[in-house]
This record gives structure tokens, C-alpha cells and sequence, in this order.
């Protein structure tokens, strides 16, 4: 195994996990720069997506609601809803051989193991990002992290923009350092506020 590839994983989810951790009943329903999508939202859309990855690699049974219309509703805790989702991408990622061809729920179909982890850390570390920033707190998304999510992120997101699943890209900035080239590429503004 390449540990690059699986530490773009583990660092991303991770994120996830802090974000979660910052997610109140103060903030449940706070705006997040997904604009359709309260914090809880982006949050069950999150896990949601972790489980489909997880459920395409290998490893459980998917999401038991579509991701793409959260329902802004937890019946249980934070937790409740994220740990199950983390250890099942952990747990799928884990018995990947970096030389796979691997599935993914991606309308493009299978994807070299490389490119599939770092679309399925993309996910969870821009999401991540989202949580931070709709609650006050600075986004996590290193430099580092998003340069390696950024080939992935360029090599699946144009025919997701259809389905509506990216915004429309923002124009890139000279200043711009990986993380906002990555946010603006995804069509969030680096700069965005509550």
C-alpha cells in the first residue's frame, strides 16, 4: 500500500471527525457554504457518502437514506450518526491494494485505488471544511491536504457539476495557496462567512 494514498484517508476523515465534534444543538441548523444544506445536513450528508464508499469498496451496506436529501434530523447524537460511518470507511479502506481498480458510487464507475481514496477523502475533508466555517471556526484543510485531493478532485468533479453535486467553479485567485485553489475549484469561496 501506498501510505500516501491511505493517509489522505485517514487525515480526512479525521477532519470529519473534528468537524463533528464541533456540531451543537446551538449550531445544528446554522447556514453552511452548501447553500442549500443546514450543519446538520452537510453533516448526515457526509456520513451518508462515507457509508456509500465504504458500502462500493467493500465494506457494509450504504447509507440508509439518501445523502443527497439529509433530512436536517438526528434521532440519536452527533456521534451516533458519524463514528459508524468513519469506522466503515476505515474499515473498507484498510483492505485496499493500492493497485486495484477500485468501485466507487460515482456515476463514472471505478477509478485506480490512488484516485478513488483521494475522491472519497475529498469528500469528507471539503465537508469537513464546510462544518468548520458554518460554526465560526477556522476550516481544517491544509495546503498539503488539499494538494493531494486536488488531482482527484479535477479528475471526477466536471460531470458531477450536472447533477448539481459541485456548484459552478469560482475563478482562481494568484494568491491562492492548494486549500483555496481546492475550495474555489469545488465552488466555495475560501473566504466565506456565517
Amino acid at each position: 500500500m501506498s501510505p500516501n494514498t491511505w493517509n489522505v484517508i485517514t487525515d480526512s476523515l479525521d477532519l470529519l471527525r473534528d468537524a463533528a465534534s464541533l456540531v451543537t444543538d446551538a449550531n445544528r441548523q446554522a447556514p453552511t457554504p452548501c447553500t442549500e444544506w443546514t450543519v446538520t445536513q452537510v453533516l448526515q450528508h457526509a456520513a451518508g457518502d462515507q457509508l456509500a464508499w465504504a458500502a462500493a469498496v467493500g465494506a457494509g451496506t450504504g447509507p440508509s437514506e439518501n445523502p443527497f436529501a439529509p433530512s436536517g434530523r438526528l434521532p440519536g447524537s452527533v456521534d451516533d450518526l458519524i463514528e459508524p460511518a468513519l469506522a466503515a470507511a476505515r474499515t473498507a479502506w484498510a483492505g485496499v491494494p493500492a493497485g486495484d481498480s477500485v468501485p466507487t458510487p460515482l456515476p463514472q464507475g471505478a477509478f485506480p485505488a490512488p484516485t478513488a481514496a483521494a475522491a472519497c477523502a475529498l469528500d469528507a475533508a471539503v465537508h469537513a471544511w464546510d462544518i468548520a466555517v458554518a460554526v465560526g471556526r477556522p476550516g481544517a484543510l491544509s495546503d498539503s491536504l488539499a494538494a493531494e485531493l486536488l488531482p482527484a478532485a479535477r479528475a471526477i468533479v466536471e460531470p458531477l457539476r450536472q447533477y448539481g453535486a459541485y456548484a459552478p467553479a469560482l475563478p482562481p485567485r494568484a494568491a491562492d495557496g492548494s486549500s483555496a485553489e481546492l475550495l474555489r475549484y469545488l465552488g466555495r469561496d475560501p473566504e466565506w462567512l456565517p
